[in-house]
């Protein structure tokens, strides 16, 4: 199975492509990883734009089988929070027009199911997506690693809810 992460952002928007299973072997094979860039110059309109078209021939071109995007907390600062969220939107509404699964995780949830402790350090989780990807150095750049771990947090998320499944409370 293939899963694309994104990093959402609309300067530098981080993706990466996981091959996976949900065997009983934790075993994450780093596909592809990067980031679309776009000119902070440019009006928000254009920048969406180019950010909807890079996404999509990238979703066409690896044709996964589930899209996860970060999913924006507001914490402190409104003006980063914004953007976010509109790359956000973009890359669920793209992934959900063509018919792809999408899931959304916090930064602690994927800290969580990374390194095994929600208030693990950037440096910590990518660190662990190295390992985890069995590659020699962490990738580059960071939100290229942090799109490889919202993909990595899918295959632990969706292995975790078939082991222990929510009954139904009715």
């Amino acid at each position: 199975m293939f899963v694309l992460g994104i990093d959402p952002g609309l300067t530098r928007c981080g993706f990466g492509l996981v091959e996976g299973s949900f065997a009983g072997v934790e075993s994450f094979r780093a596909v592809r990883a990067g980031v679309v860039e776009t000119n902070p110059k440019s009006p928000v309109e254009e920048r969406l734009g180019q950010l909807l078209i890079e996404l999509r021939l990238l979703m066409e071109e690896t044709k996964p089988d589930a899209v996860v995007v970060e999913r924006v907390f507001y914490q402190r600062n409104a003006r980063t929070a914004i953007p976010v969220a509109q790359a956000s939107g973009v890359a669920v509404a793209l992934a959900g027009a063509i018919d792809l699964p999408v899931r959304q995780f916090t930064a602690q949830e994927v800290k969580l199911a990374v390194t095994g402790y929600g208030a693990a350090d950037k440096t910590q989780v990518q660190g662990m997506v190295a390992r985890l990807c069995g590659l020699m150095e962490v990738p580059k750049p960071n939100d290229a690693a942090d799109a490889l771990a919202l993909a990595i947090t899918y295959f632990m998320m969706v292995r975790t809810e078939q082991r222990y499944p929510l009954k139904n409370p009715a």
